[in-house]
């Protein structure tokens, strides 16, 4: 189903799924999806590195449903953003000078980097850099030997989500409102887009900095 051009669906498409998020979703449903995106995120990229993650993780949780496509653009936005700056969201733990070996560190680095990253403000664009933050670090934790520590990056991943995203979230409808970033994109809105990234990926550098010199 990944293999689907998700750019190239028309808006009568995306106005079908709206209609789909049309009722707000609850604290736990947005929550629960923004973990079970982590995962699929999670998992796209390990697959991509030719790495694996646990014995338990063929009973992971999917998206599904309406989910399904808001995990595709997610993914897209994240292929996009990455390409830009490959290098920074590769070897995370080392940039942050961190080990994986303990959950609580990998926890707390990655909620340091999460809030800092929204410190301004949110942004679809900013919301896709920490999933690719939490891919990064996750690919750190099994590339290492600590498969283990992904799902405390996910669990972190889902209570950054609680504290600080489901308002924005809420007034959005939910998170298909993720979808209207990518359906239609003219030259213009591919700008805007390709201007947010660029200023999270500065803003990544920054918190970068602030991590390290804490």
């Amino acid at each position: 189903m990944r293999h689907m051009n998700v750019f190239e669906r028309s808006s009568v498409f995306a106005a079908e799924m709206m209609e789909v998020f049309d009722r707000t979703p609850t604290e736990k449903e947005l929550v629960s999806q923004s973990k079970d995106l982590c995962r699929d995120f999670i998992h796209s990229r390990l697959i991509r590195e030719g790495l694996g993650w646990s014995k338990v993780e063929c009973d992971l949780p999917e998206p599904h449903g309406a989910l399904v496509d808001v995990s595709m653009v997610l993914l897209k936005l994240g292929d996009e953003l990455e390409s830009m700056r490959p290098y920074v969201y590769r070897n995370i733990a080392k940039q942050l000078n961190i080990s994986v070996a303990v959950e609580a560190v990998v926890s707390d680095a990655f909620l340091s980097v999460a809030t800092e990253i929204i410190v301004m403000g949110i942004t679809w664009g900013k919301v896709v850099a920490i999933y690719a933050v939490a891919a990064g670090l996750a690919v750190d934790c099994v590339r290492q030997g600590h498969p283990v520590v992904v799902h405390a990056i996910v669990d972190s991943l889902g209570e950054f989500v609680r504290r600080n995203l489901v308002p924005w979230l809420k007034k959005r409808g939910g998170w298909g409102d993720i979808l209207k970033c990518v359906v239609n994109m003219d030259s213009r809105a591919r700008a805007h887009w390709l201007t947010t990234a660029l200023f999270t990926w500065r803003q990544f550098l920054k918190t970068m900095y602030i991590y390290l010199t804490k």
